[in-house]
Parts: structure tokens; sequence; C-alpha cells
């Protein structure tokens, strides 16, 4: 049996509080409600699926990723978008951050089967958005206020069971 899995970066709680009001908003006023069902997060290696036998090689694989990195604030600063009218994309952005970079090519290092472009984001609308709806929200979250930070320390596995699991975290351990 086939499973999902992928490796992110979970901002705490109350930064997942806060960005699950702009999902719900995108669900009740421009009719999307597909992001409404995942936690706000940065996704480090998209998803991809194994077996479920092969489980113990991609922890293998994840406890390998080289976390020798001092734990980093990222900053989290207004919308931006993935104008694709098949499948537009609006999310909150992260400013530019070195160690943001360096920490996903340490687990692209350990996960290269996937070859894929990084532009780190927290998704707040997708799939069932329209283009029309997407136009629409974009007009409004272009100019909307969102600013906050958070302390990086720790990347999360995560498998889809129904839902988004997380199956293993490794700490920043920099000196």
């Amino acid at each position: 049996m086939k499973k999902m899995y992928f490796i992110a970066i979970y901002p705490p709680q109350e930064i997942i509080d806060e960005i699950k009001i702009f999902k719900a908003d995108l669900a009740l006023n421009f009719n999307n409600s597909k992001a409404l069902k995942n936690d706000a997060h940065i996704t480090l290696f998209p998803p991809f699926d194994r077996e479920l036998v092969l489980e113990k090689d991609i922890h293998d694989a994840f406890q390998k990723i080289d976390t020798n990195i001092s734990p980093f604030e990222v900053t989290l600063n207004g919308f931006g978008s993935f104008p694709n009218p098949k499948n537009p994309v609006l999310f909150v952005q992260p400013e530019e951050n070195h160690n943001l970079k360096d920490l996903h090519l340490k687990v692209k290092d350990r996960f290269s089967f996937k070859n894929y472009s990084f532009h780190p984001h927290i998704t707040v609308g997708y799939r069932d958005l329209t283009w029309e709806n997407y136009l629409k929200a974009w007009e409004i979250y272009k100019e909307k206020e969102f600013k906050t930070k958070f302390i990086v320390d720790k990347i999360s596995l995560l498998r889809h069971d129904g839902k988004w699991i997380s199956i293993a975290e490794k700490k920043l351990s920099g000196l």
C-alpha cells in the first residue's frame, strides 16, 4: 500500500491559528476551502509517494539530514501569489532568508529523487480556487498587512493518513 510523505517546517500554533483566519476568509468569500484542511507550514520537500513497507528507509534518510545549523528566525511579511490560471495560489510570504535556503539544500542532499524549485511560502488558497476568485481575492490580499516572525528549531516528516500527521521530527542542533 502506498502512502504520501513530505518534509516541512511548522510555525508555532498561534501563527497557524492566525493564518487559519485568512484561509477561512477565502473559504467563506471566495469558495476556496481546500487550504483549510492543512495547517500552515513551509514545505521543504514536496509530497511524494512510497510503499508503506519502505517507510523505515524514509525515516533513515530523514534522520541523516544534516541539521547541524543553529535555530533561526523567519519573518512572514505580507502576501504573494503564483498567478497560474490553471492552478492559482495565494500565500503568506516569508522574507528572503539564507538559513531557510541552506536548510532546504540539506534536505535536498538526502531527498534528491525529485527535481523542484524551492519558493518558500505558506499556502492560504489553492486547489479549488478558481482563476476568477483568485483575481478577486488577490485584489484584497496584495495590499493586506500581515507581519510576524518565529524561530525555526526543527523539521517534520509527515505521512498522509486521511490527513497529514507528523511521524518524525528532527531538531536543528547548531553550535
